[in-house]
């Protein structure tokens, strides 16, 4: 009866540490985006004459993915003073009050969860864009997703390139409306991510 006790015993505290294993393993991975590899763009109508392009040259952020749940998170926050049309007068109007408005409104913060994944890659992003203080659903469609071995540190290394369009009057961004401004901007997210180190997820945790 003591051996019978004992060995289930055993095969208990085996079970339990299987299953505490396989609870860690299935922890969503964690990226922090590479600044100097992330450059969220955009794409706004001049009166219907022609498409101007810019992008932001600051941005920050972190995703959270787990391929074999399908499952994670992504949040991009970008500085509204870093925008670039490479003509410095218009980067000067656009961090303007009727634009950006970037000293009241540093920061824009696009957060959101992976979804529709295919072969442990997400499609899509459902999210919520949050500019100029106002914030709205917004979802993006991921043209491209991709994972490789970084070839420098050692780690993980996920890029991709994402879209969507929202109105800027929405926003409360409504220069140019009256003269026939189109109101629809086409977001672009083109970002890439490194697996946070092992030790460093370590001291974070709860």
């Amino acid at each position: 009866m003591t051996f019978q006790r004992s060995a289930s015993v055993r095969i208990a505290m085996a079970a339990t540490l299987l299953a505490v294993a396989a609870s860690a393993a299935a922890r969503p991975v964690r990226y922090e985006i590479d600044p100097s590899h992330t450059f969220p763009s955009f794409e706004a109508d001049h009166m219907g004459v022609s498409v101007w392009r810019g992008k932001f040259n600051s941005s920050q952020g972190e995703i959270s993915l787990d391929k074999s749940a399908g499952t994670g998170t992504v949040e991009v926050t970008i500085d509204t003073a870093s925008v670039d049309y490479g003509l410095d007068v218009m980067n000067d109007k656009a961090r303007e009050a009727d634009l950006l408005d970037a000293g009241k409104y540093p920061k824009a913060v696009y957060k959101g969860r992976l979804a529709d994944f295919r072969d442990g890659a997400p499609t899509r992003v459902t999210g919520q864009l949050t500019l100029r203080g106002v914030t709205r659903p917004l979802d993006l469609a991921i043209d491209r997703f991709k994972c490789i071995p970084h070839p420098l540190h050692k780690r993980e290394l996920c890029g991709a390139d994402a879209l969507g369009t929202f109105r800027r009057d929405e926003f409360g961004i409504d220069a140019g409306k009256d003269y026939g401004f189109d109101m629809n901007v086409t977001l672009r997210i083109q970002v890439e991510a490194v697996q946070v180190e092992a030790d460093k997820v370590a001291a974070q945790a709860p």
